[in-house]
């Protein structure tokens, strides 16, 4: 059969193969699952001030803080390793499998981070712990981005793979915004005192029931149409072709998509930690804005995000994902440094005002993101590829951007700091996006 009329590109056995119902119910399953993961791993930053005074000593506000951020940074380092273990098995056990496993595995590292002992009962025994928690959280969401958008991406029509990926950072956002709401609610509700001894802890309980619920609805799905075709073209190709490791394919042969796509990512990894995770932090800690106050603007920020970052899958699918990706890049480029400085001083509506066009300006990136990066690689190596290449940028630029943005106001005493970060980071994005193809208009690739 020639290259052009394989099975993974052909649409009776490719992304065409499956019917209305059953990509509603992927949509639904990926949603959900992604929701379910990053609700877990957020909840953590949203409530970062209050975890530096529980698993820290009481030294000074600015050290605990760092060393809040210091132990969320240092749980990326361990998401590239992920990426590589996600990644093969995703790409050769199946989408679904790896999917399954890594949401239980999450879901359990956050119910017990629930039931950790404060420093002032358990001293350096605390933050130990809490760094376990969060590396073994961090292994887990290394698999839980990618995989969901190669899900999503293999279920899709061809010429909507855009919107369907848009699902992803979607469903993260809305597992934010839930975080959000319940932080905010919890600071509103409860005294300094009652969210030090037990209020903090009752985000992370959540866990348990959403995680299984989320499981429940991934395993009533099949593998991708895509992989599943791939599967058979394995298996008609003898048992060589199947003992051929997707990560050695992925080093040897798509170095360079590897490379770019990290680049690119790079914007994203920085971006969404800084304006959707860290910011209440920043606008309490540095600005003085009321704790209360800080989440109810990133709250309204999450919501509309998720909104427009469907805009922004839609308009990729039409407008092409490098347009997109070089209008984010650009924007930010140019404005983060003035959209912090109005910042300074605020009101409260106008920082709300600055937060959604911020948040705004980011899903031009992110509504984009997932189905570029998957159409980078082909179905062999399509999770691996995604996984590491998203996964090495995360953990160089995204998981250290709040403690990055708090040493860098600490040395600099210069609370535009962060924001000069994030331009540099959407100017090494829109460097990677210069040097890339489209792949909007192209069919999935097989080899």
């Amino acid at each position: 059969m020639p290259p052009s009329a394989s099975p993974a590109d052909s649409p009776p056995r490719g992304t065409g193969g499956a019917d209305h119902a059953t990509r509603r119910r992927v949509v639904a399953a990926s949603f959900i699952g992604n929701f379910v993961e990053w609700f877990d791993y957020a909840a953590y930053g949203y409530l970062a001030a209050t975890i530096s005074t529980v698993f820290f000593p009481a030294t000074d506000r600015t050290t605990a803080l760092l060393a809040t951020f210091g132990v969320f940074a240092v749980s990326f380092f361990v998401r590239p390793l992920g990426g590589f273990v996600w990644g093969h098995i995703g790409d050769r056990v199946g989408r679904r499998s790896a999917l399954s496993l890594s949401i239980v595995i999450m879901s359990a590292a956050t119910f017990c981070l629930a039931w950790l002992p404060s420093y002032a009962s358990a001293g350096v025994a605390a933050p130990l712990l809490l760094l376990l928690i969060r590396v073994v959280q961090g292994f887990s969401a290394s698999g839980e981005y990618a995989g969901a958008s190669a899900f999503l991406v293999e279920y899709a029509p061809e010429g909507r793979r855009g919107r369907y990926a848009a699902v992803v950072p979607a469903s993260t956002a809305a597992g934010l915004l839930l975080g959000s709401l319940i932080a905010a609610l919890l600071t509103a509700v409860l005294s300094d005192g009652q969210m030090h001894s037990w209020g903090w802890r009752l985000p992370f309980l959540l866990a348990a029931p959403m995680g299984l619920i989320g499981r429940y609805i991934r395993l009533r799905l099949e593998d991708t149409p895509v992989f599943l075709a791939m599967e058979e073209q394995q298996k008609a190709s003898g048992a060589a072709a199947q003992k051929a490791s997707p990560v050695r394919e992925m080093l040897r042969a798509n170095r360079r998509p590897l490379v770019l796509a990290m680049a690119v990512t790079s914007l994203n990894a920085v971006g969404f930690y800084m304006l959707l995770s860290y910011m209440p932090t920043y606008m309490s800690h540095e600005l003085g804005l009321g704790a209360a106050e800080s989440f109810l603007a990133t709250t309204v920020s999450l919501a509309t995000y998720v909104g427009f970052v469907f805009f922004a899958g839609l308009a990729s699918d039409r407008f092409g994902r490098k347009r997109m990706l070089i209008s984010a890049s650009v924007l930010f480029t140019l404005c983060s440094v003035p959209a912090f400085a109005l910042l300074d001083g605020a009101g409260f509506l106008t920082v709300v005002l600055i937060e959604v066009l911020l948040g705004a300006m980011l899903t031009l990136n992110d509504g984009t993101l997932p189905s570029f990066l998957a159409e980078l690689f082909p179905t062999r190596i399509r999770y691996s590829g995604f996984a590491v290449s998203f996964n090495l940028a995360n953990a160089l630029f995204g998981g250290t951007a709040p403690f990055v943005a708090t040493l860098l106001i600490a040395w600099t005493d210069n609370r535009l700091a962060p924001a000069w970060y994030l331009a540099g980071a959407a100017l090494v994005s829109l460097c990677a996006v210069l040097m890339s193809r489209e792949t909007s208009r192209e069919p999935l690739r097989e080899r």
